[in-house]
């Protein structure tokens, strides 16, 4: 990867490294490091485990203070979707670090670049790899700009299909299901379209690189389109 393409990421996150190396590191997935024979360490699975730990503990501490008045359980699930697979590749692709993951030509031609859990994974290392170069303050600001920032907004997403459940079942307006409405691409980089609906009655409709990321998307546009719900955006 060019240097001009990490400067470029360093502006976008707001964090410039000491050791640029950390942040190569942290964008070469295995099959890229395979490709080109780099030591099998030298790609982001390290950092990866590195980084969830952090993650974790910042998300924890932030949500401890937030809620001050929520029972453990009910913690422990609101880190839980903050912090899932397709909540962090949610949060990454807002600022297109897709772009700049090293894959090797095989993963590149079967979709790698789309996967939520290669985004996540990266993610996760790039919190790894600031926490190694300069510590715990730098990795949390990057945690609490990319992945706790606008958490109202972002909470609506994660929880999209649990909350527009509670929500049908309040209002007894009927059965919601989710209904395939077609599959688009080949089979390495499908794309699936979903409709939500309350019996027949279309509410949402979203698309995704998995069934279920699809019907997350159906039901968050629900939601945020308000229907019968009133205003949710």
């Amino acid at each position: 990867m060019q240097q001009r393409s990490l400067e470029e990421l360093e502006n976008k996150i707001a964090y410039h490294f000491e050791n640029r190396l950390l942040l190569r590191q942290a964008l070469t997935h295995s099959s890229y490091a395979n490709e080109q024979k780099i030591n099998k360490f030298d790609n982001y699975e390290r950092l990866e485990f590195l980084g969830d730990a952090v993650l974790e503990l910042v998300s924890s501490e932030f949500l401890y203070k937030k809620n001050r008045q929520t029972p453990e359980g009910e913690l422990t699930r609101l880190r839980a979707s903050m912090v899932c697979e397709q909540a962090l590749a949610y949060c990454a692709k807002e600022f297109g670090l897709e772009e700049y993951i090293l894959l090797g030509r095989g993963e590149e031609m079967t979709g790698g670049r789309k996967k939520d859990s290669i985004v996540s994974d990266v993610m996760e290392a790039i919190i790894g790899a600031i926490y190694l170069d300069s510590g715990m303050e730098q990795a949390a600001s990057y945690i609490h700009r990319f992945v706790l920032s606008d958490l109202e907004h972002k909470q609506l997403f994660y929880d999209a299909k649990t909350i527009l459940q509670e929500r049908v079942q309040q209002k007894n307006e009927g059965t919601l299901h989710y209904e395939l409405l077609r599959e688009e691409g080949p089979d390495h980089d499908k794309l699936f379209v979903v409709e939500a609906k309350i019996d027949e009655k279309k509410i949402g409709e979203g698309a995704g690189r998995t069934k279920k990321a699809a019907e997350q998307q159906a039901a968050y546009q629900a939601l945020k389109d308000g229907h019968q719900f009133g205003d949710c955006s």
